[in-house]
């Protein structure tokens, strides 16, 4: 039998975790996130695809790839694109398995056009606020729940 597998997309700008607002998004940089993933991920047996981008086409691409390889679970921070696209939770909708959307910061706490969610639709489970934990706390719901 295979790995069991989860993909991790991050949005837009965080490839500039770590220096961009630190105050808001914390010192972290996405490979000190992606590793720690990882060590998770091979400590508990499973295959983790990790993988950034600035182009809403490239994630959707990356989500319907997840569909086809065995994916079980997405885990999802959106960044901007939460509030803007459909064409992602479209994607997200033709996914099967489990979908967690993971926000950094707590965005409830911040302007008000960040309070809606077309993820949120889609995801079994939203975590905002606990800062970069909660790609941790994401993928331990998943492991817990085998996908």
């Amino acid at each position: 039998m295979s790995q069991p597998k989860v993909t991790v997309l991050h949005g837009p700008n965080l490839n500039l975790l770590g220096v961009r607002q630190p105050d808001v998004y914390g010192y972290e940089t996405l490979d000190d996130v992606n590793n720690a993933l990882r060590e998770k991920a091979l400590m508990a047996g499973w295959a983790i695809n990790c993988f950034q981008s600035n182009h809403e086409g490239e994630l959707i691409d990356t989500i319907h790839a997840a569909r086809l390889d065995g994916t079980l679970a997405i885990i999802i921070n959106p960044a901007a694109y939460t509030h803007t696209s459909v064409a992602i939770l479209d994607a997200l909708n033709a996914f099967e398995g489990k979908v967690i959307e993971v926000h950094i910061s707590n965005v409830h706490k911040r302007e008000s056009f960040r309070h809606h969610s077309y993820v949120s639709l889609r995801a079994d489970g939203v975590i905002a606020g606990l800062g970069t934990q909660g790609y941790q706390v994401a993928l331990d719901a998943i492991i817990e729940s085998d996908g």
